[in-house]
């Protein structure tokens, strides 16, 4: 009686995997860029903070790259 050995297959390879995490790394870099602003003083609003370039337009843009790495990652077709 031979027994048949199935090999177990992942979804992804390797590389897909190393995509992954460096996409979801950027989306957090991105996230953290968009972190603060905030006031000690609730009754003063200070909208250069709030409103800044980083915040407004460079984190967005961040996190979208993140999502599309991510994206590409999980298409990429593993050569495993």
């Amino acid at each position: 009686m031979a027994k048949e050995i199935k090999k177990v297959s992942f979804a992804f390879g390797k590389e897909n995997y190393r995509i992954l995490i460096i996409g979801a790394l950027i989306v957090i870099i991105g996230y953290m860029l968009m972190v603060g602003g905030g006031s000690d003083d609730p009754t003063k609003f200070n909208a250069d903070e709030i409103f800044s370039f980083r915040r407004i337009t460079l984190s967005p843009i961040v996190i979208l790259s993140g999502f599309v790495v991510v994206i590409f990652g999980i298409m990429k077709k593993s050569k495993d």
